[in-house]
């Protein structure tokens, strides 16, 4: 039972610890970063822990209850503390350190006030006893680092998950107070501890009640006005603002927010895929279409308006997304039911994955459009390589054009393309409404496009051609196509 509960706390302890890193990414983007300061943080702290523990160690059985009960507590509390530093405060990188360090410091005292309930319960060597307590520990890190993001994120989401796991982590030390070593804590020790778990589980009780209501306070706050739609996927948070309800009804006010960042805004979002996928329609066979991402079906809608095409597939990771772009009905005006057109099949799978393994024969396509995540952002920045590149020149046909969004990757994104040998043409667009939407800064309104062939490129693709200069102040291979679209 002891490592039962060795077992339960550790799986608890990873849980609390992917919080903190998965509100950080999410929050402030930069994954690496958000996960080195928690595990650099965690760890030390833990360290420090458990040398405060053996302090403790007279009465393993009460100070390992009052430590859970805390944990508890600290955990179960932190991602909505966070999430209010962030929206209200603005000092959320301290706050991340001092939740990180606390955490850290408790899990740390767990693990001698466990080994020395094990002594107590059956003497035995002291190598033995290690292993056995540290095989508990790791085989519930394992089992809390699985549940983190294929049970408790997609099904509970952050607040809730962190929550409930506060709770279980209560119950683990109740376990070993109350049953095991209930004669170790005098009558009053156990009535006070008794009323500290009972407390901390009050407390997180009318926090996950409250949850709600301050979720959506927090989110009116972050994205300027009431989300419609608030969804939690393996994979990201899906936050839909506008276009239905309120004073403002129409599709065109809608806003679609992937993990904190401007992903649709209702206003730009058809010039943008019109200046995204014509170029590469124009000219040359289009029959059939690949578009990697898109699971909002926005490009999909422009794609399915150009004649000749016969084919469609849509490679969306998200299920989440895919669903809200067939089913949500603002999503669904602006995409023009497009996901539901018989040309359309949509394919829930990783682009990168399925590039490698789908069968080059049966899939030589026309036109790839990948409307995918900004490079930059650690999630996306395999769909930027070379080995993604060249993954996607065996996709496309004899002739067959790609066209990316570059942002502001533009010349690397044009020299790995070349490096798979196809030949990059960049050009530009203005967004309509982008700075509005808060898309781009004020005087920075332009989409950089890269569009490549492995073919020389008809002239109806390659209008107004004109040389575009380098920072270096040398002529650039690449070529800018200005002028409508």
């Amino acid at each position: 039972m002891v490592l039962l509960a060795a077992f339960v706390c550790a799986a608890c302890g990873l849980v609390y610890e992917l919080e903190l890193v998965a509100l950080g990414s999410y929050l402030l983007g930069d994954s690496v970063t958000q996960a080195s300061v928690v595990l650099s943080v965690m760890v030390c702290a833990m360290g420090v822990g458990s040398l405060l523990a053996k302090r403790f160690t007279l009465r393993p059985a009460a100070s390992f209850a009052l430590v859970e009960s805390l944990l508890a507590l600290v955990g179960g509390l932190s991602v909505i503390a966070l999430y209010g530093c962030y929206v209200w405060l603005g000092h959320y990188q301290v706050a991340l350190v001092g939740f990180a360090s606390l955490i850290g410091l408790l899990i740390g005292a767990e693990i001698p006030l466990l080994m020395t309930l094990m002594q107590r319960i059956r003497r035995q060597e002291a190598g033995r006893a290690v292993a056995d307590l540290f095989a508990a520990d790791y085989v519930g890190a394992l089992v809390g680092g699985l549940a983190f993001p294929f049970l408790l994120l997609p099904t509970l989401g952050q607040l809730t998950g962190a929550l409930l796991t506060g709770v279980v982590n209560t119950v683990a030390g109740g376990l070993i107070a109350f049953w095991l070593f209930r004669a170790e804590p005098a009558p009053r020790v156990r009535l006070l501890l008794g009323l500290c778990s009972g407390v901390v589980v009050v407390v997180l009780a009318l926090a996950w009640a409250g949850s709600g209501a301050f979720e959506r306070a927090a989110q009116r706050r972050l994205y300027g006005g009431p989300v419609r739609v608030s969804a939690q996927s393996r994979f990201q948070q899906i936050i839909l603002t506008g276009g239905a309800g309120g004073t403002d009804r129409s599709a065109d006010a809608a806003r679609l927010y992937l993990s904190g960042r401007l992903a649709v805004c209702g206003h730009d979002q058809a010039a943008y895929h019109a200046d995204l996928t014509r170029p590469a329609l124009r000219g040359g066979r289009r029959a059939r279409v690949l578009v990697l991402g898109g699971g909002d079906g926005l490009a999909a809608r422009q794609i399915l308006a150009a004649p000749g095409v016969r084919r469609v597939t849509v490679v969306e990771q998200d299920p989440v997304l895919l669903r809200l772009g067939t089913d949500d009905p603002v999503l669904r005006e602006l995409n023009g039911a497009a996901l539901a057109d018989p040309r359309v099949q949509t394919v829930t799978a990783d682009a990168f994955g399925w590039l490698r393994t789908a069968p080059v024969q049966e899939h030589p396509y026309d036109v790839i459009v990948a409307d995918l995540p900004s490079a930059g952002l650690d999630a996306a920045d395999k769909l930027y390589t070379r080995e993604f590149y060249g993954l996607v020149r065996r996709m496309l046909a004899p002739g067959g054009r790609l066209v990316v969004h570059a942002a502001d990757h533009l010349w690397s994104v044009a020299d790995t393309l070349r490096a798979v040998g196809l030949t990059p043409h960049a050009y530009l667009a203005a967004g309509r409404d982008a700075v509005a939407c808060g898309e781009l800064p004020a005087g920075d309104a332009t989409w950089h496009f890269v569009l490549a062939s492995a073919t020389t490129l008809p002239r109806s693709a390659l209008q107004d051609v004109q040389p575009l200069t380098e920072p270096t102040g040398t002529p650039s291979r690449v070529a800018t196509l200005l002028g409508p679209l």
